[in-house]
């Protein structure tokens, strides 16, 4: 087993990001050459502490809303009450592939206007769906929409973000991410936006598949790391929370810590059985268990995601490695 479970480093952004990593080398599977290529700088600006802890920088203002959340998070009701004398938010998503679609047709079904940009061409995929689709991300922010989604892969994603001309776009624009790790992108959010600027970290806990025939009880993580109070800004991201809420899902306020704890105890040891699972050619039997079907549709669950996903959840969660050295020393 512990053979299965080393981790990669030549193919990290930086090596030290995660000092644990040097004591877990060679990826149980042959890392992908291409892997890691994207994200050349995606560590430069984040710094960690000798506990591999991401030094946070975070505003003391008392005009925001921080992640001050209790560890015992809970679904939660957005509030205030959404108005119907409120406009439909312009909303511009940043990385239009499958996960990029999937949420913008929620956008698109909760009535608000939905801009789209992406390396690949999808304007004739927009065109039949509704949505506006810019071939460059300044084009878009020329719009001036009213929320910044980053739908980007983790890998992609500090790049993404620093070529956004921020000058273009309204001073209280919202910033929000779907990515499957929180603590990375609040960080560079932080670093990165001006002060102005409203942020909110979400995790739909869900994808295409799980969540293809309605998100009744799906689990929406979010977490309003800083928008001003009592402002139009407050009432935009109410907004654009309560579409989820709207569309079914059981909405969870937990602070960015508390999620990359969880997800590294959940989706990344998912992930690596189902990876480890994939290795073994396990076929399907005319005398299958219940308890081996589940393992198949573990291992096809986790496999039809792509490798950048996988390689993201260990290498930008700080608990991921500790979960690795648990399975490893289990063995």
């Amino acid at each position: 087993m512990a053979a299965l479970l080393n981790f990669p480093t030549a193919h990290c952004c930086n090596s030290q990001a995660h000092p644990a990593i040097t004591n877990t080398t060679n990826l149980f599977f042959n890392t992908p050459n291409n892997v890691g290529t994207s994200c050349s700088s995606s560590f430069s600006s984040l710094n960690y502490s000798s506990s591999s802890k991401l030094t946070l920088k975070r505003s003391t203002r008392n005009s925001f809303i921080t992640s001050n959340h209790s560890q015992n998070s809970s679904s939660s009701s957005i509030s205030p009450e959404i108005s119907s004398d409120d406009k439909p938010l312009r909303i511009g998503i940043v990385g239009f592939g499958n996960f990029g679609q999937f949420i913008g047709k929620a956008l698109i079904r909760q009535g608000h206007a939905v801009l789209a940009t992406s390396r690949s061409d999808y304007s004739e995929y927009c065109q039949q769906n509704g949505i506006e689709f810019y071939n460059n991300i300044d084009a878009m922010c020329e719009e001036q929409p009213d929320v910044i989604l980053l739908c980007s892969s983790i890998l992609s994603t500090e790049t993404i973000l620093r070529s956004i001309p921020i000058h273009k776009l309204k001073s209280d624009t919202i910033f929000a991410d779907v990515l499957s790790v929180k603590q990375f992108p609040r960080n560079l959010f932080l670093e990165i936006l001006p002060s102005e600027f409203g942020i909110v970290c979400t995790h739909p806990m869900f994808g295409p598949e799980s969540g293809k025939n309605g998100w009744d009880a799906l689990p929406f993580v979010y977490d309003k790391v800083r928008i001003t109070e009592k402002s139009p800004q407050e009432r935009k991201c109410q907004q654009f929370l309560s579409i989820f809420e709207e569309e079914g899902c059981r909405m969870v306020e937990m602070s960015c810590e508390e999620h990359d704890r969880h997800a590294a105890g959940s989706q990344f040891i998912t992930h690596t059985i189902g990876r480890i699972l994939s290795h073994l050619d396990l076929e399907s039997t005319p005398i299958n268990t219940k308890g081996y079907e589940t393992l198949l549709q573990l291992t096809e669950n986790t496999v039809s995601d792509s490798f950048d996903l996988y390689y993201g959840l260990f290498m930008y969660n700080v608990n991921a490695t500790e979960q690795a050295s648990l399975i490893i020393s289990s063995s």
